[in-house]
């Protein structure tokens, strides 16, 4: 089923195209010190290969705002990565991106938080020296509302207009009418200002993830800007991905979203990569994007005491992984390609049938031998010693046979 998206503008962020019913977007961004320029421009090129279309990096004071171009001149002649740069401004970014007119020019977008401008007359003079800086190098803007910093006397404005209503509302209402309120009359603003509504996209994060969900949905009646999702401080391990998943699944499903990031606590010292994975793992699940092979493999069981198909099922799945690397510049269309993993017989030779390569491998006390089926025909039968390496070079021929070459560029002919 192809899931309808929300009609928006269409923003270019360094060429990377978002909304107008574009394919959502993978963001990311770094924990380095940006005034580490080696630092950061090493795990921006990590992000980026991990698949991070989009990466943001913070710029919180000079340190960090003079090492921006050096930044994105590490990625392009030391790792050889061109990825779009966003810079992460709160409280003083009018200022820095006055001041270093390089890491203006460097960076593809500004973000902006419209809580931590300045209060009074100084917030809307502060914010309009940004939005000033983002017409001036021709860059879009992220206006990004969070639930933690969200503009105290527009709340205090909201929550004593409410507070003289016949019967007011919970106060959790209040709070998400001011963070809609909040991003769309800052976009307003930018654009009286003069920045094209092109160049504008919103984000409205909280931690809490039906708040979230009944923020964005309003939101996205509201205005046609293109959308960034995220649950914000999603916190750590299984607990942050399965609230993250869960809040972006319920959205991206409504045609919700152009842009998306998992906003995970990694472990100290951990793979930050990881929230890269989860989306790209998200997107491919919910039918919206294809990076790489699918493996559908069993969870196990009574049936299945033997860890051969969990191995099996790995090795495959680690396979994949590195052969796509190839594929996708070579075989583009192998990402599409499905595969499955059986335990027994009681699934696995139907889910191997679905498949467009399966195998079915022996539960506890089957006869040791597995049926392979091709485009669901039974193709042949597999036993022995090399089983792993029989079935690998089965999937290799398939891709070989069912994808083909990318065209060649015209100047390498």
């Amino acid at each position: 089923m192809t899931v309808p998206r929300r009609h928006t503008h269409l923003v270019d962020v360094g060429g990377v195209v978002v909304g107008g019913g574009r394919p959502v977007v993978v963001q990311s961004m770094t924990n380095t010190d940006t005034a580490d320029a080696a630092g950061t421009a090493a795990q921006v090129a990590q992000l980026a290969e991990a698949g991070s279309e989009i990466v943001r990096i913070t710029v919180n004071n000079r340190a960090a705002a003079a090492r921006v171009a050096e930044i994105r001149d590490r990625l392009r002649d030391v790792h050889g990565v061109e990825v779009p740069l966003v810079g992460d401004f709160h409280y003083n970014g009018h200022t820095l991106l006055r001041e270093f007119p390089d890491c203006a020019e460097a960076l593809s977008k500004y973000r902006i938080n419209p809580g931590n401008v300045g209060r009074g007359a100084r917030h809307d003079a502060n914010f309009a020296t940004m939005v000033q800086a983002a017409i001036d190098h021709r860059r879009p803007v992220r206006i990004g509302v969070n639930g933690g910093s969200l503009d105290p006397e527009l709340l205090d404005a909201l929550m004593d207009e409410n507070g003289r209503l016949p019967e007011p509302l919970p106060a959790g209402d209040v709070l998400r009418e001011a963070m809609v309120r909040s991003a769309i009359t800052s976009a307003e603003a930018a654009e009286e200002i003069g920045l094209p509504a092109d160049r504008i996209v919103l984000s409205c994060k909280t931690s809490r993830l039906q708040d979230m969900v009944a923020v964005y949905r309003d939101l996205a009646d509201r205005c046609a800007y293109p959308l960034h999702l995220g649950l914000t401080e999603a916190g750590m391990g299984s607990k942050g991905i399965v609230s993250t998943t869960a809040a972006l699944a319920i959205l991206l499903q409504d045609g919700i979203g152009d842009t998306i990031r998992a906003s995970l606590t990694p472990e100290p010292g951990g793979d930050r990569t990881i929230e890269v994975r989860v989306c790209r793992e998200l997107l491919q699940s919910l039918g919206l994007r294809t990076f790489r092979p699918e493996v559908t493999a069993c969870p196990g069981c009574g049936r299945t005491t033997s860890t051969v198909f969990q191995e099996l099922a790995q090795t495959i799945e680690r396979h994949l992984d590195e052969r796509m690397r190839v594929w996708s510049a070579e075989r583009p269309g192998a990402a599409a390609l499905k595969v499955a993993v059986m335990g027994c017989i009681v699934n696995g030779p139907g889910e191997s049938r679905a498949a467009d390569i399966g195998i079915s491998l022996p539960g506890t006390g089957e006869q040791p031998r597995a049926p392979v089926y091709v485009d669901g025909e039974k193709a042949t039968t597999l036993e022995g010693p090399t089983l792993a390496e029989d079935f690998i070079r089965m999937v290799e021929d398939y891709v070989e046979s069912h994808f083909p070459r990318a065209a060649e560029p015209a100047a390498a002919r």
